[in-house]
């Protein structure tokens, strides 16, 4: 759990992690994964730009192809036609109800978390 901001008046963000039972989990990281790869067409160069490893990128869409239903991610090797990588219809629905989800959480939780907020000690150290 990360520690609270360093000035209470800082906007405080919301991290939404969903459990789907023992084996499936769609977070923060996997959804801007997904958003890396539809923007960049490349599972390599999202994975950079979130300063993870090529084999974490993979392995993290290659879990998310395996537990849904649907593969998320449709990907092509390099060569003559220069593979690349891009979000099905599947990853597409998945994105659009997370962050849908994620405005919806934020919206109905803004006055427990302005309350929350309100609580917090003086975290500037005098600065």
């Amino acid at each position: 759990m990360p520690p609270p901001p360093a000035d209470p008046a800082a906007s405080p963000s919301l991290r939404i992690r969903i459990v789907f039972g023992d084996e499936a989990m769609l977070g923060p990281g996997k959804v801007d994964l997904l958003e890396g790869i539809r923007a960049s067409g490349s599972i390599a160069a999202a994975g950079r730009g979130m300063g993870m490893s090529y084999k974490r990128a993979w392995s993290l869409v290659e879990e998310m192809n395996r537990v849904f239903r649907e593969p998320l991610v449709s990907s092509a090797r390099g060569g003559a036609q220069g593979g690349g990588a891009r979000l099905t219809a599947a990853g597409e629905a998945v994105l659009t109800h997370y962050r849908r989800l994620e405005e919806i959480t934020a919206s109905a939780g803004e006055e427990p978390i302005a309350a929350l907020r309100e609580m917090l000690a003086d975290m500037s150290g005098g600065k």
